[in-house]
């Protein structure tokens, strides 16, 4: 006999009704107002259930319930709430108008919504939120985890265990995707000789639905249904199974329910195979030709890197993914190897052994790919150049859109309020900076920094109070905390160290110096106390190393209570930290930080961060906003550039960061450190939002990409069968060596040339059987190394002059000296328009 389940909801008075939409949006969790109504109902029971609002309402006690029914002073704010929910409800979009879609393998959203493991999530949220903000037309796409990432649990010896504990389902804001005839969808898909079923679930962010897909259903054996138990959990063949669902079951979800984006944005590679499903779709559904669909594809879809690190590039074995690849490659009418290809590197094709599914993602967004800053930009293209290896470092087609935070998920509500009073109406949304600064210089300092110590104190009591609950290598008798002195004390300097324990964050850097750490330690004058927190990846044993050796330390020289690593970081975690911290520490191995995004949400609660120049710091810092730690580009061993830097941290610490915050002027204030302050708040605030990072998403990726869906389809997809034939006329002659071009006659000297020269060019070219119209002929110039190979390169393109018969042209131009330096100077043939695009390395020429 069947088990039949059902849930039964708490009984919420009429005047009360509200409450329970509310907790069914998490729009809630970044709007104080709402916070603070559910606060006003019992505040510890909302404490003790971590902020989970329907958890809440269904422990809340029905006699408190009718209390708060017959209470105006709630129900007028209950009033204000909804008033405000609705307003920004009111427009919500019918799926068939939503033509963006995004797609990310985890969310970090609200410490309740366990979906996440760190930044790439909290990132992702953010951009839902900022959508949802901004009104924009997007769908989002994941995966529903029961059991999350993990819960991190530290033991008597300070050593990283993991605990998986599930998540109930009707304790999270969600509920079953409908189609449009309003029936569930579940979905199905091929995984090699067996088929994967996932329910729909929907959250709603704002007015962002996000569509999460489970697996816990008993349509599929077991092995099957844990395929959405664990974020990053499993083995190869589990990840694989993962991004499988996520991409092709993804869009099977979209399209089951009605939506039918124009635009499908890649939060990372492993969303790399929605490529394969979209073209599936076109094939299938729309009757489009393989390689119509393939322009269509590649030119709408949005590829975000977010690091440099080798083991956040997801690679996957080429016999593990064939058998799982084959039947949607041949659904979709490509050759398998065709679509594996796409995967690997030119230079590697010979040889591979791995697929990429960064390079698979960028190969796959033609026109659409960025970096998470411009730090990191630069190291992309550095990282991927060997993807188009006839171009020059500036044509690599990596851009940057530097990532930004959710302000109103991020600042406390102390700072909320006092912005509120003296800033302009604009300051959650990309105030404009000479505004900005100007209304944070009338912030009165004592109320700024009332607020800011308010914010530190709260911190304290917060660490106290889950340090009491449940720390291990804290409460053991032969190494606890003497209970006579306090564990930190609320008016102390307190530095912050929070991110995930990955070895090249470098978490003990400040231990390579222990003396002069303890020396700070133990300055009763001006006393300094350290806030550390984070996780290492369960498989990374360097990282947990790093972990135990703080708390060791702290342990041995008996500092616990100056010197504490909080177990379990999470956003809720998170929040307390950067709000309540009054310096943001970071200290990655340059330039292996792509962004960064913890010092932004620090900065805009007058957190001032001092940090190596990686990520968004190189692009924030300004001298005046924080503190750099200087790096030595002399030194290319790891353990000579940690130690310099270790000293150069402490150089700051010693000489310019204590002496800042216990020097009192006027009425016992800091003037010199909130002068810093507000610059951090104005960096933070003016540059560093979500919704200027997806203002810039919006500009710059999803209206062109949209406007380019729209060309290519429009008229039975005319353009992409147009651009289907050029590339045709285009491979015949480029790579059957049908184009010849000389090298570049100079008129005149290239001896003795000075700024504000300008070299006259002229070269001849055969173009085959291509007309001029078809190709770009570019004069080809850039600095010089030691082995006479152009980098930094600039292309000028030449003017036909010419027509000389038989396919020959004699083109021509002029190149201005506009630095000093050793040059270098040639021709080629590129394809023109869009037919060079970024989806292929070649249709270029070069002189023999």
């Amino acid at each position: 006999m069947e088990l039949q389940l059902y849930n039964v909801a708490p009984r919420i008075p009429a005047e009360l009704a509200f409450l329970e939409k509310l907790a069914g949006n998490i729009w809630w969790c970044w709007h104080h107002c709402a916070i603070e109504l559910f606060m006003r109902i019992d505040p510890n029971l909302w404490r003790e259930v971590g902020g989970n609002a329907k958890m809440f309402l269904r422990r809340v006690s029905g006699s408190r319930l009718e209390e708060l029914a017959h209470d105006a002073g709630f129900l007028r704010n209950l009033k204000t709430v909804q008033g405000e929910f609705e307003r920004q409800m009111e427009s919500v979009l019918t799926p068939e108008k939503r033509n963006v879609a995004y797609f990310s393998l985890e969310y970090g959203i609200h410490e309740s919504i366990p979906i996440f493991s760190g930044g790439l999530g909290v990132l992702a949220g953010d951009h839902l939120k900022a959508a949802s903000d901004m009104q924009l037309p997007l769908v989002a796409v994941g995966l529903l985890y029961r059991q999350g990432y993990f819960r991190q649990v530290l033991d008597r010896t300070g050593w990283q265990t993991e605990h998986y504990p599930v998540s109930e389902i009707h304790d999270l804001p969600v509920v079953r995707g409908c189609n449009l005839q309003g029936e569930e969808v579940t979905i199905s898909m091929r995984l090699a000789d067996r088929e994967l079923f996932a329910a729909v679930w929907v959250l709603w962010v704002g007015n962002v639905p996000l569509l999460l897909l489970d697996t816990e259903l008993p349509q599929n054996p077991p092995e099957l249904r844990s395929v959405t138990w664990r974020l990053y959990g499993g083995d190869k063949t589990m990840r694989l199974y993962q991004e499988l669902l996520l991409g092709i079951g993804g869009v099977k979800a979209l399209l089951a329910m009605g939506y039918d984006p124009e635009v499908c944005h890649m939060n990372e590679g492993h969303a790399g195979f929605l490529s394969l499903a979209r073209l599936e779709h076109l094939v299938q559904d729309l009757g489009y030709d393989p390689n119509v669909a393939l322009e269509v594809v590649w030119r709408s879809n949005i590829f975000t890197t977010h690091t440099p690190v080798p083991a956040g590039n997801e690679v996957f074995d080429i016999n593990l993914v064939k058998p799982y690849l084959a039947p949607y490659a041949a659904s979709a009418k490509f050759d398998l190897e065709r679509v594996i290809r796409w995967g690997i590197p030119i230079t590697d094709r010979g040889n591979a052994s791995e697929m990429s599914m960064t390079v698979f993602g960028l190969r796959m967004a033609a026109n659409y790919c960025n970096g998470v800053s411009k730090l990191h930009g630069e190291v992309a293209r550095g990282m991927w150049k060997h993807l188009w290896p006839e171009r020059s470092g500036a044509e690599i087609p990596i851009g940057h859109i530097t990532n930004g935070v959710h302000i109103s998920s991020w600042i406390s509500a102390r700072h909320h309020r006092l912005f509120e009073r003296y800033l302009s109406s604009k300051w959650l949304n990309n105030p404009e900076m000479v505004q900005l600064v100007s209304d944070l210089a009338a912030i009165p300092d004592d109320e700024l920094w009332t607020a800011h110590e308010l914010c530190r104190q709260s911190l304290v009591r917060y660490t106290r109070r889950l340090v009491q609950r449940n720390f291990r290598y804290m409460i053991d008798g032969s190494i606890g905390v003497d209970k006579r002195r306090p564990l930190l004390k609320p008016d102390v300097l307190t530095i912050g160290f929070a991110r995930r324990f990955a070895t090249y964050k470098r978490g003990t850097l400040l231990l390579r110096d222990q003396a002069r750490l303890l020396a700070l330690l133990k300055n009763e004058e001006r006393p300094v106390q350290f806030i550390f927190a984070g996780k290492a990846h369960p498989a990374d044993n360097g990282g947990k190393q790093l972990i135990r050796q703080l708390i060791e330390f702290a342990q041995r020289e008996n500092v616990q209570d100056k010197l504490l690593f909080l177990e379990n970081y999470d956003i809720g975690m998170a929040r307390h930290l950067v709000q309540g911290v009054d310096v943001w520490l970071n200290t990655p191995r340059r330039p292996q930080e792509a962004s960064g995004t913890s010092g932004m949400k620090a900065a805009i609660n007058g957190v001032i961060n001092c940090s190596i120049l990686d990520g968004w710091w190189a692009e924030a810092y300004n001298g005046e906003n924080g503190w750099a730690i200087e790096g030595n580009d002399y030194f290319t061993a790891e353990e000579d550039q940690d130690n310099f830097e270790s000293q150069q941290l402490f150089n700051l610490l010693e000489n310019e960061i204590i002496p800042c915050f216990y020097e009192r002027q006027e009425g016992d204030l800091p003037k010199r450190w909130i002068a810093r302050m507000k610059a951090s708040i104005a960096t933070g605030l003016g540059f560093f939002s979500s919704a200027r990072m997806v203002g810039d998403y919006n500009r710059k990726f999803y209206v062109p990409a949209t406007a380019a869906f729209k060309e290519l389809i429009a008229d039975n997809a005319a353009e992409a069968k147009r651009l289907v034939e050029s590339k045709k006329r285009l491979v015949e002659n480029f790579d059957n060596g049908k184009l010849s071009i000389n090298n570049p006659l100079v008129a005149g000297s290239l001896n003795n040339l000075h700024i504000g020269d300008r070299i006259q060019i002229s070269v001849e070219v055969n173009l085959g059987n291509l007309r001029p119209e078809e190709v770009e002929v570019d004069a080809y110039s850039g600095s010089a190394d030691a082995h006479n190979e152009i980098i930094d390169s600039t292309s000028v393109a030449l003017n036909m002059i010419e027509d000389r018969g038989n396919g020959n042209y004699l083109y021509g131009g002029e190149i201005e000296c506009c630095i000093a330096g050793r040059f270098g100077l040639t021709a080629r043939i590129k394809a023109a328009g869009n037919a060079w695009d970024n989806s292929v390395p070649g249709f270029m020429c070069w002189p023999k």
